[in-house]
């Protein structure tokens, strides 16, 4: 069972979504805004967050930034919103995944266990040597100059496949079903944002970036050691 905290102002909307979730088998909690979605967050240890980005006063891009400040929880947007500059912009406040609505549950359920599996990525026991970057398989950390780089499940995946595949170009596509895991169909620029925010965290000059090359027209390279 997962816990999920389901983040929604409409009273009715939440309430349906909520039976339908528990009917598979997740451990709902409700929140009607942005304010109390972080107050919520704060206080409660959740496995993924379903947020609805029209909410009053915090929206969700902003609930979303805040939260990613504090908490590694995967979070998943849930909007009527399906322009393209609003899914970049979820992704790059820190989102795991956006999902446009009117959506099935079943839907919302195999995104959940996608960005959860995700948070739990196959363990192996060695040390992988990424440029100044040491990953731990085993305890699934991330250190450069001993210091821990405290990555999101997505972006410690993405990381992972890049160090397991170095000095191979690794296309969108190809990385949307090996780190998104599910058949994912749709907007590349999922993988950009995710890449995006990956390098400003592992890259000394995430604007000249030397670990994570992009490899114009094909994808991304992670540079040999």
């Amino acid at each position: 069972m997962s816990s999920v905290l389901l983040v929604e102002d409409d009273e009715g909307v939440a309430e349906a979504f909520s039976l339908a979730l528990g009917g598979l088998g997740h451990d709902v909690t409700l929140a009607g805004s942005g304010e109390q979605a972080l107050e919520t967050v704060r206080d409660g240890a959740f496995d993924v967050v379903l947020l609805d980005v029209m909410l009053p006063g915090i929206d969700g891009f902003e609930a979303c930034r805040r939260i990613r400040a504090d908490s590694l929880v995967p979070v998943i947007l849930l909007t009527a919103r399906a322009d393209p500059v609003d899914v970049v912009v979820g992704l790059e406040c820190g989102a795991d995944d956006y999902v446009v609505k009117p959506v099935e549950p079943r839907v919302v359920d195999a995104r959940m266990k996608a960005v959860l599996r995700r948070s739990a990525p196959e363990r192996s026991s060695r040390l992988i040597q990424a440029g100044h970057l040491v990953i731990d398989t085993a305890a699934l950390t991330v250190t450069s100059g001993g210091q821990e780089l405290h990555l999101t499940a997505t972006e410690l995946k993405l990381l992972l496949e890049f160090a397991q595949h170095a000095g191979q170009v690794l296309s969108r596509q190809s990385l949307l079903k090996r780190v998104w895991d599910y058949g994912y169909v749709g907007d590349s620029r999922i993988v950009d944002a995710a890449v995006a925010r990956l390098r400003a965290k592992v890259e000394r000059d995430p604007a000249n970036p030397v670990l994570l090359r992009t490899v114009r027209g094909l994808g991304y390279r992670l540079t040999k050691p």
